[in-house]
């Protein structure tokens, strides 16, 4: 094998100290400092200013009721079966009336959640939505397990402003087709 020797051309005492270097990015500091040349304040002030978030924005997932202000989630656990990294947790209810449950444990680990979307694109009953939040803070590992409670607070904030496609009973639409067809559910 054979080695190709480069030459390099020597530096100058001025390159070997990097003052220029140096001073033309201080320069460049004292404009941005004093906002010299038209240059524009780049620096967001965060907690007074937000960011303005994209329309598809996927944050963290929350849960959200119907109207009448019933949970839509009826733990089929669907969406702890797609969940790529297992952050949900679901222990499925009892059985509330004919045909209706819920969750008796819901819980979504923060720390894990990658914020695919999954789980808003596998649920049946339109339970599960990302939201916009993007701040989420704790102190301990057992603060970024969201319950349900917390879950439905969050989905209270996000409210239904039209994402919630069925906002007013889980199973009407269900009963409206079975009926077309000439079934009856309600017995």
């Amino acid at each position: 094998m054979a080695y190709v020797k480069v030459k390099r051309r020597k530096l100058t005492f001025a390159e070997r100290t990097y003052v220029a270097p140096i001073a033309k990015g201080m320069v460049t500091t004292l404009k941005h400092m004093l906002q010299l040349g038209g240059t524009e304040r780049v620096t967001m002030e965060y907690p007074e200013q937000k960011w303005k978030l994209p329309d598809r924005y996927r944050g963290a997932p929350v849960l959200v009721k119907d109207a009448a202000g019933r949970e839509k989630c009826v733990s089929c656990s669907m969406c702890e079966y797609v969940c790529p990294p297992r952050a949900i947790s679901i222990i499925p209810g009892e059985i509330d009336g004919p045909v209706e449950k819920a969750p008796k444990v819901f819980d979504i680990d923060m720390l894990r959640c990658i914020f695919c979307g999954y789980c808003e694109e596998v649920c049946p009953e339109e339970a599960i939505f990302m939201s916009e939040e993007y701040e989420l803070c704790g102190q301990t590992r057992a603060e970024m397990v969201f319950p349900k409670d917390k879950l439905y607070a969050m989905g209270e904030k996000f409210g239904r402003d039209g994402r919630t496609k069925d906002p007013v009973k889980k199973y009407d639409r269900l009963v409206s087709e079975a009926a077309a067809q000439g079934l009856d559910l309600t017995k």
